[in-house]
């Protein structure tokens, strides 16, 4: 009988640790196929098929695994980012200040390329000296840019792509702003309502599919600091 016989070294290696073969993928694959090759095409071996099975759904809890791993570091990644900017907005000691940080520092470190504070008013007389930072406009203008004047609720934040109505924020930028952030503000029962908007040239930057809470919660501080320098002697 001719017999090719594997190497005695190798041979002990394997008798002393099998494990190393149980964990290599490709050496248990190539076992197995030749294991197939062996009982020829009329048997089916359906250890193998149970292999390939497992194969493909331990790559798919890799895949989900590195995922979740990466959608952890980004959530974190937006903590921090939101965090930072709201105590960089919250250092300023007077409204101009305030407000001077919001278009500037705040805006860089949240990576937008724009920010406007719209404050609905019906005059504007008593708003006009806020500086660029503020677009006034007159009441109902807030829930009517944010439904687009549908009968539809007033949701906190909207994420969407700009409007053709968005030229009126955005001046000059309107060209370029693709996407934007809307946060509705509650300016108290004194005040007419508010708006944040955050202008991206990035298309993918706001998009109806991503998450809120990090908005919602910057918006949430926001509105409260503006309260009290709102009801403040300027």
């Amino acid at each position: 009988m001719n017999k090719t016989l594997m190497a005695n070294d190798l041979r002990e290696k394997i008798i002393a640790n099998p494990n190393v073969l149980l964990e290599d993928a490709d050496v248990m694959r190539a076992l197995v196929g030749a294991n197939d090759d062996n009982m020829g095409v009329n048997i089916v071996d359906l250890r193998s098929i149970a292999m390939e099975r497992l194969e493909a759904r331990f790559d798919r809890l890799e895949d989900t695994h590195r995922n979740v791993i990466a959608a952890a570091y980004d959530n974190l990644a937006g903590t921090n980012q939101v965090h930072r900017a709201i105590l960089r907005m919250l250092e300023a000691d007077t409204l101009p200040a305030f407000l001077s940080a919001l278009t500037g520092d705040v805006a860089d470190i949240l990576r937008v390329d724009t920010i406007r504070l719209v404050l609905e008013s019906e005059t504007g007389e008593d708003l006009a000296d806020l500086g660029p930072a503020v677009v006034v406009m007159p009441e109902g203008f807030v829930d009517g840019y944010v439904t687009l004047g549908r009968n539809v609720p007033v949701r906190p934040v909207t994420l969407r792509a700009t409007q053709k109505i968005s030229s009126a924020l955005y001046n000059g930028q309107s060209k370029d702003i693709l996407s934007e952030a809307c946060l509705h503000l509650d300016l108290g029962p004194d005040h007419l309502p508010g708006m944040l908007v955050m202008g991206a040239e990035d298309a993918a930057q706001f998009t109806p599919q991503q998450g809120t809470d990090l908005l919602t919660f910057f918006a949430g501080v926001f509105e409260r600091a503006m309260r009290r320098w709102l009801t403040a002697d300027r």
